[in-house]
């Protein structure tokens, strides 16, 4: 047996590694994806009140403390039993979308494009935003630059910083808008629009227009046939701050359909003993191992899963795109891995179109920004869908709002069996007996992951000091041959 490591893997937030095993006829006997850290940070909530919580999530992750901020106010409301003015509801979605508008701007150009723009099996050193750069041009990357920076303008106008958020309180938000930052707010999300159409145009340039990446797309290995998962309003449509959780099976037919406080009755989690993340199933089909289709119990939680569980966009021009994006991959729901990018850019062009429609709203500007809140009913939910997947924060508290417990299900928890699965696929089709396993064939596995927009930092978090590890080294049979501890 063989082993090749790739550690650590590249262009994700957080840490992690591939092991991947060959067997003696030098197959893929089987991919481990790993993720060494401890999760512990629920444990950290624990025995603070409850109101707090809004600004301590925030420190779970940099790059996404907006997602924490929102699921967790929405969470407190709930379990203070209060429902928040319209104007605070519009304003913590205004947050939201810039939230939006920056991350997706952030995968796609310094994540994701190295590998289509630059190319998949391009040098290393050039698989970077400098190599994209160079392909498309200095001020692309100044606008890219200048578009994040605005968004999170945006972020920190309304909600007191860029990431360490303080916007929320129980039944609303601490501060309002006025007319002068509204038409700053306006004008900034206009030029929000224009980018991601441009971003869909380079889209349809370096990836569409190449017939070996729609190739890899539509008939490689990136390819998983799992149920969607994503929020949407009344209508079925679109929506990242509010709605109710819909999932699809893998012919599209709805599986499920459920509000925040419901989500115990059909999601569930297990563990495994070589990852301290979690996998998280549907609970009403059951874990039946990493396999994939209708049967499966796993799930996507991803743009494209959003897409596939929606029946639209909210937006217009969004929805145009929605509508094209799946006339040309063959129709809903697609399972096509790589798609999640173009899902992503998507979902970039509705979240810079709802800036715009809330910045308009009149409502934006209003003065009642919170409902007093009494005492606490002792349990609540919020779920959003964060840029990597539905995220659900459940607080348990006592008589006085103090949390003694919580749970928290990010979106990178909600894909970490489909990722292990997708490397796993990736790695046998790519790995053959006899062949050189370069780094093109590395980077183009580590593709697999890379379309989830992972976010480790989000899913896992270590303790200080030393961590408890027990490796054991069997051979091909299953026998032990050698264990290490660190306990």
């Amino acid at each position: 047996m063989k082993r090749i490591t790739i550690d650590p893997i590249t262009r994700l937030e957080g840490h992690g590694k591939i092991e991947i095993f060959t067997n003696r006829n030098g197959e893929v006997e089987n991919v481990y994806f790993q993720v060494p850290e401890l999760r512990g940070f629920e444990k950290f909530c624990e025995g603070r009140p409850v109101e707090e919580l809004a600004q301590i999530v925030t420190k779970i992750c940099g790059v996404c403390p907006g997602c924490h901020h929102m699921a967790s106010g929405k969470a407190a409301d709930a379990v203070y039993g209060v429902d928040p003015p319209v104007t605070a509801k519009k304003l913590r979605e205004l947050f939201y979308m810039a939230h939006f508008v920056h991350s997706h701007i952030a995968h796609f150009y310094v994540l994701a494009a190295p590998d289509f723009v630059v190319g998949p099996t391009a040098p290393p050193e050039k698989r970077n935003i400098l190599g994209v750069i160079e392909k498309v041009g200095k001020d692309i990357g100044l606008e890219v630059i200048k578009q994040r920076r605005r968004a999170q303008e945006i972020q920190a106008l309304l909600g007191g910083h860029q990431t360490q958020v303080v916007m929320n309180i129980p039944g609303g938000v601490r501060r309002g808008l006025s007319e002068d930052e509204r038409d700053d707010v306006l004008a900034k999300t206009k030029g929000f629009i224009e980018f991601a159409r441009f971003t869909l145009k380079i889209f349809d340039d370096f990836v569409l227009g190449n017939e070996q990446y729609t190739d890899i797309i539509l008939n490689g290995p990136y390819n998983l046939k799992l149920h969607s998962m994503g929020l949407v309003d009344e209508n079925n449509l679109v929506n990242f701050y509010d709605g109710k959780v819909r999932v699809v099976d893998t012919e599209g037919n709805e599986h499920c359909k459920y509000s925040a406080p419901d989500y115990l009755d059909y999601i569930e989690e297990r563990v495994e003993p070589w990852s301290y993340l979690k996998f998280p199933y549907l609970k009403k089909i059951g874990w039946k191992g990493f396999i994939e289709g209708q049967d499966s119990g796993v799930y996507h939680a991803t743009p494209l899963s959003r897409l596939n569980a929606a029946e639209g966009m909210a937006t217009p021009l969004a929805n145009k795109h929605y509508k094209r994006m799946f006339d040309t991959l063959g129709g809903k729901p697609v399972h096509a891995t790589l798609a999640m990018h173009w899902a992503r850019l998507v979902e970039l062009l509705y979240a810079a179109e709802r800036c715009f429609e809330l910045a308009s709203d009149p409502d934006i500007t209003g003065d009642e920004l919170r409902t007093p809140v009494g005492k606490p009913v002792g349990e609540g939910v919020g779920i959003v869908e964060a840029q990597r997947g539905t995220l659900t924060h459940h607080y348990w508290t006592d008589e006085k709002g103090i949390v003694t417990k919580a749970n928290i299900i990010v979106g990178t928890t909600n894909n970490n069996a489909a990722i292990c699965m997708s490397l796993k696929k990736v790695a046998q089709t790519l790995i053959k007996k006899g062949e050189k396993v370069d780094d093109g064939i590395l980077n183009m596995i580590e593709m697999a992951f890379r379309a989830y927009d992972p976010c480790f930092s989000c899913a896992t978090h270590h303790l200080p000091g030393e961590m408890p590890l027990i490796i054991k080294i069997k051979d091909p049979d299953g026998n032990l041959m050698q264990e290490l501890r660190r306990d």
